[in-house]
This record gives C-alpha cells, structure tokens and sequence, in this order.
C-alpha cells in the first residue's frame, strides 16, 4: 500500500490506451493519486479512434495474457466474453499451416484465445480499470485531449511531464508542468522518451531492432447466413519460399476479420478488388475459397509499422530515477503474432508484483521493477525475431551464432509441434506466454525434435478433433 509521509503520492501516466489503464491497475494502493495523460478525446460508444493506428487490424489475447489481465482486474476475461470476445482453445480451433501442411487439432483446451475488436477491449478494460480504482486507496483523473511533449527533472531523476492540450489533431496553448513522484511512460510505439533524454542530459537507451519488412491489410467480413461460419478459425503465415500469408478469425457480433500479409515485393494491396485477389496468392487456397461464401462489411485498412523494437530500459543506469516503461514503450513487436496486448499485460503484473513486495515505489524500486517488465518480454521477444530474422535485409540481417542455432532449433521445433502432441504441448505452453523458453529444452522435448524424423503436416485442414 502506499506509505502516508505527510503528504500524497502521486502519479503519472502517459497513454490512456491498453497498457495505460493497466499501469493505473497496478499501481493502485501505492500511490494516492494517478493522473492519466490522454492524446485522444474517448468515444462515446464501442467505436474506433485515431489515436489506436492499428485498431482495425485483428487482436488476440493469449491465454498467459488473460491469466495476467484476469490477476490485475479479476473478471476482465469473463466481461470481454459478456461483451462478445470469442474464445478459441489452440490447435483445436484455431489451426495453422506450416510451411510443411496442416497441424493436427488437438483437444488440448489448455490454452484459449480471445479474439476480440479493439474498441470493444479498449473499453471494457478501460471501465473496469477505472471502476477498480474509483475507491479512497487510490483516486485517478484522466486528462483527455492533452499531449505529453517532455519529461521534467534532470539526468539523475524524473519529477514529471509537460504537457499541452489539444485541438483536433493539433496541440494549443502552452505547455504547463505536472509534477509526479513516478512516471509510467505507457504511450506505444510511438513513444518520445528516448528524445526526451536529450533534454534531460542522458543518452537515449540503447536499440535493437529487427524489421521484417511486413506489412498487412484487415477488412471484416459476415459469412452469409446460408452457410453459416467457418468450422474453425486459420492462420497461415508465410514463409521464405511463399512470404505472404493470411489469418481469418471470428470476433464479436457474428463477423470475422481477414488479415493479409507479405513481407517486401509482396505488401497486400488495400483495394478492395484486389485485396480478394491477393488472398488467392498465399501458401494454401482455403481462406480464398471462404471469401466466396462471405459479405464484405468494412474498407481495407493497411498497416506497416512492424518493426520489432527492443529498448535496453532494463540496464543499469537506462533510466533514471522516477520513470518506468511499460508495454510497446519498452519493447514493441511485429503484431502479425498476436503478442503485444498479451505482454502489456504480464508487464504490469510484473510491476505491481514488484511494488507489492517492496511495500511501494521507495529507493531502487522502479529500477527492480523495470527488470521485471522487461524479463516479462524475453519469450516473445525470442518468438518474434526468430520467426521475422529469415527476411531482414541490410543493417541487422546477420544474427550470431546463438542466434543462428535457436532459429533453426524453432524451425524443426515447430514443424514437429504441427504433428506430435508432446512437442505441440510443449511449443503451445511458450508461445502463449504461460512457460519460459527453457521449456522448449526439456529433455524429452529436444529429443523429439532432434532424432525422430521431420514429418509434414496434413495436406488440408482436418475436419476431425483428435483426443489430446
């Protein structure tokens, strides 16, 4: 809880969205107040905003995710599904194509997915983590239209943000200073922190980056009511010999959304005719044959920001004091893999795990829980290089030999996993983000990967759901 020295503690939060609501989540009870610093105005209703650049595209929740989001805001899950989220258990019902055939769908139901549209999420979550903390412990106020344009303080510490109000999509007026004993910079991926070092005397954190060259297009569809929906939701990445690829996955209100990818020479187009024609080109024609069977309800929306973007927050002396960064501020992923929300998510259960055993934001505590923020993003971080590696070109297209040796480990891994339930178990567990990496080197699991044959997939998706 938070320690009454005589006077409050107080908290800012830059971003409203996802990862800032579940920042306030976590430092509930450890501060006395929590201002929210919000670009956008919010929507009346369930409906997109600007500032959410990658809104209209697909968003999933894994299951770690919802184990993490259900531990900051119990019933969270149980509202989105209230709301309409669809839960699909991985392999069961939504199946992969691998470069080598179909999986096999297991009935595992070990690890359900939410797919969901993201005002819907955003608004959920936002009501519940604003109602959680509408009590004495903690009082918060979200300040909308107004932008956060520089951190205050100095090399050594963070005492709080300038900020500006907004008109429409421009700032007016004056910046003016908040002052804050804590800064939580959960802003996205278009974060300015590392800019915003200049100002403070530091140098920015150091950058790795892995950039694909991806980039996807989403439009929503509503199977025509004769057929009635897909049996089960696909995905079909690319791969080096075909790189584009497609995923179709229900969400709420009985559509689904098609999401189509390629990585450079094959971005999906986002005209309409010919964003139909382009599913007709990825690695397996079953998501091209659906279309026939499904009415078009929304535009093509395209997106391009994939870059998978890693700052070194978590080193000594990365930050100082006063400032944590959470979610896509501090480690931002190729989207494609449905990872983000998920890792927000386990960031700030790491954050308040870290307050909670501190007895609050004292001496060396935000440093502590950097570390922990950032650890909470390893696995995904691994997955989303390792699988985005084979395309980068020019600058970053070398990995070392460590490196070299875990793609292709995962390689022959997630093929295995597609036919062999052991394997399969063991690759769903990190993936979802409920298991470290080390689980993937058990044993039994090397074993498996290594000495028995390399066996393809299934030629077509499986109709029939096998016993785990």
């Amino acid at each position: 809880m938070a320690e009454h020295t005589g006077r409050e503690r107080t908290a800012i939060v830059i971003g409203g969205g996802l990862a800032g609501m579940l920042a306030v989540t976590a430092l509930r009870g450890h501060v006395d107040t929590i201002t929210v610093i919000e670009r956008d105005r919010y929507p009346t209703d369930r409906t997109f905003r600007k500032g959410v650049p990658q809104a209209h595209h697909l968003h999933i929740f894994l299951s770690g995710g919802q184990r993490a989001l259900d531990r900051l805001l119990p019933g969270t899950v149980a509202a989105l599904t209230e709301a309409g989220a669809r839960s699909l258990y991985l392999p069961r019902d939504l199946v992969t194509r691998t470069p080598t055939g179909w999986q096999r769908r297991f009935d595992e139901r070990r690890h359900p997915t939410l797919s969901i549209t993201r005002p819907v999420l955003d608004a959920v979550v936002r009501e519940r983590a604003l109602r959680a903390t509408a009590g004495p412990a903690t009082r918060v106020e979200v300040l909308e239209a107004t932008e956060a344009v520089g951190l205050t303080g100095d090399a050594r510490r963070v005492t709080g943000v300038k900020v500006r109000a907004r008109n429409g999509d421009r700032s007016a007026g004056t910046a003016r200073e908040l002052r804050a004993d804590l800064v939580v910079d959960a802003s996205g991926r278009g974060s300015r922190t590392p800019r915003w070092y200049a100002e403070l005397g530091r140098e920015a954190p150091q950058e790795e980056t892995v950039d694909s060259g991806l980039a996807y297009a989403t439009r929503m569809y509503r199977p025509t009511a004769q057929d009635g929906e897909p049996a089960v939701g696909v995905n079909i990445p690319g791969w080096p010999e075909c790189p584009r690829g497609a995923a179709y996955i229900p969400v709420e209100g009985g559509n689904w959304l098609l999401t189509l990818s390629g990585v450079r020479g094959h971005h999906p187009p986002t005209d309409e005719a010919e964003f139909a024609a382009f599913s007709a080109t990825i690695g397996d024609p079953y998501v091209h044959e659906l279309l026939a069977r499904a009415e078009p309800v929304s535009p093509v929306h395209g997106f391009r920001d994939t870059c998978n973007r890693r700052r070194h927050y978590e080193r000594p002396g990365a930050v100082p004091d006063g400032l944590l960064v959470l979610g896509d501020a501090n480690c931002t992923f190729n989207p494609v893999y449905g990872q983000g929300m998920s890792v927000a998510a386990l960031g700030a259960v790491a954050l308040r795990d870290t307050l909670d055993a501190a007895g609050g934001p004292g001496p060396g505590v935000l440093a502590r829980a950097q570390r922990a923020v950032c650890r909470a993003a390893d696995p995904a971080w691994i997955a989303a290089v390792g699988a985005d590696r084979p395309y980068v070109r020019g600058v970053g297209a070398k990995a070392g030999l460590g490196e070299r040796l875990t793609t292709w480990y995962l390689d022959r891994l997630s093929a295995r996993a597609a036919v062999d339930r052991v394997v399969g178990a063991a690759f769903r567990d990190v993936f979802c983000l409920t298991a470290p990496p080390s689980r993937l080197m058990a044993p039994h699991v090397v074993l498996r990967t290594v000495l028995l044959p390399r066996r393809p997939g299934l030629p077509r998706l499986p109709a029939v759901v096998e016993a785990a």
